[in-house]
Order: structure tokens, then C-alpha cells, then sequence
């Protein structure tokens, strides 16, 4: 009886086992198909670095063999893929432009940002795409306003202003879980419920690539395109209920909106200077000045040299005749050029221009920033991004966030009148002790991330110090607008 039992138990005990096995199998074939979707129990707790066009970039990634993605759930477009990841991050905290500088950790859960709760809320046109991402040459589908690929911005002299790329791409991701960005600015999609509307026109590139007649056109596309979007403002009752004075347009090359900026400059413009502006267009009381997207690569500061490991004094690379203001960089360089410990030559972004300029930045105390054309240029951020200490030499530059931020602690400003005194400027410069220099020096390492456009973007970054600004002009309208209207008896109706 006792064999007899024990046989009858072998079947018992190998189907108990077939049945956890069978159990375990499913459990792990559940966790996988949840995995290679867009939900896992596993927590995701590494950020991927990515770049785009030279800046740094952050994603959750997916399962291996699987395309990261970006999604800027708009209406039409459920997901934008992403270049492949470069360099996988440190789990313990985000990396930024400055190594240095910590944002947060990675394990930072995804969220929709409460437009009850952020700083901003925006209302973004869909103007068609020849006014945006068509001018990049993305070719849009049917019935198809965004792109599902992020195209690339052009390298060269053209990616210094493309300011108006960043806020656009930072507006379109700014309601998607998958996007881990600052919560300062979010887009709705009822103007009513806007404080503030964003004309998504990429003028600089607009003028860089299109402002030249070809072959037979009578009409550059670019005059063309500021003419149709004159025509769109002027018919939407958003424009019109304040005058356009709550619409946000970025012109940041000097000499974009040139056909379109005297019709449109009730409007709030993010510009690089003033510098070929009439007042009562562009001024501090209404528009922003906003960073130039520097060329050169940010130094990590633990890369930085010291002051002792620095053997140029003074460095200048650009062109040196200029017109205009610009006319003070030929007397300097008369007075500087044969000067031991300077560096003051023609230099341009061709023939490895951008590395030179990366190398001697890095290897001097001080850089110039003279006065061009206009009274600004990225030579003051590409400094910036150096840790080498700016010398401000343009009598008429605005420079962004100058309310938030003491350029004073890691810039020195002198007059043109002094700049070009035999001996001035040397003697100035010489006169700062590397316990001066070192005090500017950490400071810089400590503001370069406010200078930095990058997407996603980071809290403080250029993009979201751009917003900052945004905001604070707009409590100043509003205030404006509130007062105007005490005494309108229309409301009453």
C-alpha cells in the first residue's frame, strides 16, 4: 500500500511544479510586454544624455533596441523620436552644461505640469509650418502643423540665434509626461486662459536663409513671410483685444522683422540688443534681451584653469573693421596687438575658427567684448562659457537678466572713451590680483547655466531664465492695461 501510495504522489509533485513554473513564466512575460511599452513597474532612475546640436539633452530611456522618444502631444503629433543616447548618466543627480552645478535628482517623477500652479501660462498659434519648422526643411504631412522628428538647427553663425527653437520646442512639450522640464511655463490651448500668446516665427533664421531674391522672385520669401504674418495678427482678435502688447515675438538676429517690426511693436520682442531698434519699437520697459546661443564649448569647472594657469592676459578674435559702433576694434587693435601676453587677432568661424577661439578662451584671464556692428555679440557668452572674464567695451549694450543678475560680479565694464587712453586698459587689467580675478572666476562657474539653451530645459537654464523674464514683463503690461481701463464704461455693458 505504502509503494503503491508513493507512486500516486510523483504525479502530484511534477505537476505542482509544471504549475510554478508555468506561473513564474507568465509573471515575467507580463513585466516584459509592460516594459516595451509605455508603462513598467520597474522604476526607470537613469536620465540618458543626449545631444542636440551641441547641447545637452535629457530622456527617460526605454527598453533597449527601442527608439527614445519625445512626445509633444500636441493634437496632431503623438511623439517626436529623439537621436540616439551618447552617454549614460550617473543615477545620483541630472548633468548640466556645468558639470558642476547639480538640478535635481533623476529620480524626479514625470508629471503634467498644473497650469494652475506654473509661473506662466501660454497660448501658442498654429501658424503653418513655413513660418517655423518648414524654414529648417522639414515637410510636413497632410493636416500637419509639428513635426514628429525634431529637425536640426543649423550649425555655423546661424545657431546663435536660434532662441526663438528653443522656446518653441520648450512650449511644445510642455504638457507631456515624458518631457522632464521646469514647471515655470505651460501651454494651454484657450487664449482666454493665457497671460500671455507666442508667435511661433523663426525670423532669424528667416532672414539668415531667405532673405536674398533667387532666380525670378520679386519678393524675398522672407519679407513675404513678415507680411503674411502681419496680415494673420492684424485679423485675430487676440491681437486685438490689447493691441498686441501681451504677444511674444523673437527677433533676435538685428536684422530680423526688419519689414514687420513698426506694425508689430506694441508687441513683446526677445531681442539681442537694441542696437538698430528706434525706442518706441523696442525698449527695456516692454522686451526682453535674451542670451546668444554661445558657439564655443562650455568648460567643465573641473576643467577650468586657474589664474596662474592661464598664460594670456588679454584675448580678441573677430573681425576688426567694423562700421558703426564697431569702429573702436580697429583703434584697439593698434594699440594692443604688438603687447606682450595678448592675444588680439582677425579671426572668423571658418577655417577652425570655433576651435581657436575654444582654446584661447580657455587659456586667457580676460576676453574682449568690443562693440561690432551692434552693440552686442556672442562673444560675451562664448567668455561666459570659457570662465574667462568678460571686459564689456560697448557703451550701448543691454545685457539679459541684468535685473535678476550683478554682471558686476563676474564682468568688468569700461567706457569706450577710457578703452582707447594709451594704456588704459592694460594697466586696468594688470592691476587685478588673482584673488580679484579668482572671485570672478568662481562666479562665473556658478551663473554659466543661465546662459546654456538647451532641450529639454532645466531649471535656471536660458530658456527658463528667458521665461522668468517674460513674466516679469508681463505683470508691468497687465498693470498698464488694469489702469487704462478705470474709467471704461464699455465693461459695464
Amino acid at each position: 500500500m505504502s509503494s503503491m501510495s508513493e507512486k500516486s504522489r510523483i504525479p502530484s509533485k511534477f505537476i505542482s511544479s509544471l504549475i510554478t513554473v508555468s506561473g513564474f513564466l507568465l509573471i515575467l512575460s507580463s513585466v516584459f510586454l509592460l516594459q516595451s511599452g509605455n508603462t513598467s513597474f520597474i522604476p526607470r532612475s537613469v536620465f540618458e544624455l543626449m545631444l542636440v546640436n551641441g547641447t545637452s539633452v535629457y530622456f527617460e530611456p526605454h527598453a533597449e533596441k527601442e527608439p527614445i522618444k519625445c512626445s509633444f502631444l500636441s493634437s496632431e503629433v503623438p511623439q517626436v523620436d529623439a537621436i540616439q543616447p551618447l552617454k549614460r548618466m550617473s543615477e545620483s543627480a541630472c548633468q548640466v552644461s556645468n558639470p558642476s552645478k547639480k538640478v535635481g535628482s533623476v529620480g524626479r517623477k514625470n508629471m503634467v505640469c498644473d497650469s494652475k500652479q506654473a509661473l506662466l501660462r501660454v497660448f501658442m498659434y498654429d501658424l503653418p509650418p513655413e513660418f517655423h519648422f518648414g524654414l529648417l526643411g522639414w515637410k510636413e504631412m497632410e493636416n500637419q502643423t509639428w513635426p514628429q522628428h525634431i529637425p536640426p538647427y543649423p550649425g555655423g553663425l546661424n545657431l546663435q540665434h536660434s532662441i526663438e527653437y528653443w522656446l518653441t520646442l520648450d512650449i511644445l512639450s510642455s504638457d507631456n509626461v515624458n518631457v522632464v522640464r521646469p514647471c515655470t511655463l505651460v501651454r494651454v490651448h484657450n487664449p482666454r486662459e493665457a497671460d500671455f500668446i507666442f508667435v511661433p516665427f523663426f525670423a532669424s533664421l528667416s532672414y539668415n536663409r531667405h532673405s536674398k531674391l533667387h532666380e525670378k522672385e520679386k519678393v524675398s520669401v522672407n519679407k513675404r513671410l513678415q507680411d503674411k504674418l502681419v496680415q494673420f495678427l492684424m485679423g485675430r482678435n487676440e491681437w486685438k483685444r490689447k493691441g498686441g502688447k501681451d504677444h511674444l515675438i523673437v527677433a533676435h538676429h538685428p536684422n530680423s522683422m526688419l519689414d514687420a517690426r513698426k506694425k508689430l511693436g506694441s508687441a513683446m520682442f526677445v531681442l539681442a540688443d537694441f542696437g538698430r531698434y528706434p525706442a518706441e519699437i523696442a525698449n527695456l520697459g516692454k522686451d526682453i534681451i535674451a542670451p546668444y546661443r554661445h558657439l564655443v564649448k562650455t568648460v567643465p569647472s573641473s576643467k577650468s584653469a586657474t589664474f596662474k594657469e592661464r598664460p594670456i592676459l588679454v584675448y580678441f578674435r573677430g573681425a576688426i573693421y567694423r562700421k558703426d559702433g564697431g569702429v573702436i576694434r580697429q583703434e584697439l587693435y593698434y594699440l594692443l596687438k604688438d603687447e606682450k601676453d595678448v592675444d588680439f587677432n582677425f579671426g572668423s568661424i571658418g577655417g577652425n575658427g570655433v576651435r581657436k577661439a575654444t582654446q584661447g578662451m580657455a587659456s586667457s584671464k580676460f576676453c574682449l567684448n568690443i562693440a561690432g556692428d551692434t552693440p552686442s555679440s556672442n562673444r560675451l557668452f562664448d567668455a561666459i562659457a570659457s570662465h574667462c572674464v568678460p571686459v564689456i567695451i560697448s557703451d550701448e549694450i543691454e545685457v539679459p537678466f541684468e535685473d535678476v543678475l550683478d554682471y558686476s560680479q563676474f564682468c568688468i565694464f569700461v567706457r569706450g572713451d577710457d578703452a582707447i587712453k594709451k594704456g588704459y586698459l592694460l594697466k586696468l587689467l594688470r592691476g587685478i590680483n588673482e584673488e580679484k580675478w579668482t572671485k570672478m572666476w568662481e562666479r562665473l562657474k556658478e551663473v554659466v547655466h543661465h546662459f546654456e539653451y538647451q532641450y529639454p530645459s532645466l531649471p535656471g537654464d536660458a530658456v527658463d531664465m528667458i521665461w522668468q523674464a517674460v513674466s516679469r514683463k508681463i505683470s508691468s503690461v497687465q498693470f498698464k492695461y488694469n489702469r487704462k481701463r478705470r474709467y471704461d464704461r464699455s465693461q459695464l455693458v
